[in-house]
């Protein structure tokens, strides 16, 4: 359910930071924003979230995690969709409990044939194979991290969370304050690995006054 839709022709990371900051989101070409979604035949109020990442502290199961991957080689590069990545993805969609798109083209793109976000796509690899990827798109103070997935075979390292910690480090590595990863939704907890990087962290944006708080005040989130 969509309460509200923009298409732009064209999207600036200006423009990008400061619909983020409104609690708008990438869907497709488009963005926009809810304040509900539909899951299991009921609505689930939703959420928005980002990242302080001048705040941002590791504790300890995130640093297990760096510990656990630190032989996987890691890459960071602007977005090319390819037979590969296509490939992971549909293994990856296989493996899973929901309905994703069929592929990450229709994912990103939904029929239309150009970008309008500044896209970045993450590539983990185990000896030259493609075990995991991650996709965000860059403002200019800020990212929206927008799709992770990974090769089922390799559940056991975490990945789709490893993703996220890449994510975190690259946007502080340059210069980015805000990483907003998406929303929870309340009753659901599916989403709440959201909060994994630093739930201190953490801040949630409040629809009545139109400001940020953080998320450890917010008794809906267990």
């Amino acid at each position: 359910m969509i309460e509200d839709i923009h298409f732009p022709e064209n999207l600036t990371g200006r423009q990008l930071d400061q619909y983020l900051s409104k609690g708008w989101f990438r869907m497709g070409q488009t963005i926009f924003t809810t304040d509900v979604v539909p899951l299991n035949d009921r609505l689930y109020e939703v959420h928005w979230l980002r990242i302080d990442l001048r705040r941002l502290n590791y504790g300890r199961t995130q640093k297990k995690l760096f510990v656990l991957n630190k032989n996987f080689s890691v890459s960071i590069q602007p977005l090319n969709i390819n037979s590969e990545l296509e490939d992971l993805f549909a293994s990856y969609r296989n493996s899973v409990d929901f309905n994703p798109p069929q592929s990450v083209e229709e994912y990103l793109f939904l029929g239309i044939n150009h970008n309008i976000y500044d896209s970045y796509l993450i590539q983990i690899r185990d000896h030259g194979k493609l075990i995991a990827a991650g996709i965000f798109d860059n403002g200019e103070t800020s990212i929206a991290g927008i799709l992770n997935f990974y090769d089922p075979s390799y559940k056991k390292y975490s990945l789709g969370k490893y993703l996220m910690l890449i994510k975190a480090e690259y946007a502080i590595k340059i210069g980015k304050a805000w990483y907003y990863p998406g929303y929870i939704a309340s009753g659901y907890s599916k989403f709440n690995y959201k909060l994994f990087p630093d739930k201190n962290a953490t801040e949630m944006y409040d629809k009545d006054s139109k400001t940020w708080l953080p998320v450890t005040l917010s008794i809906l989130i267990q």
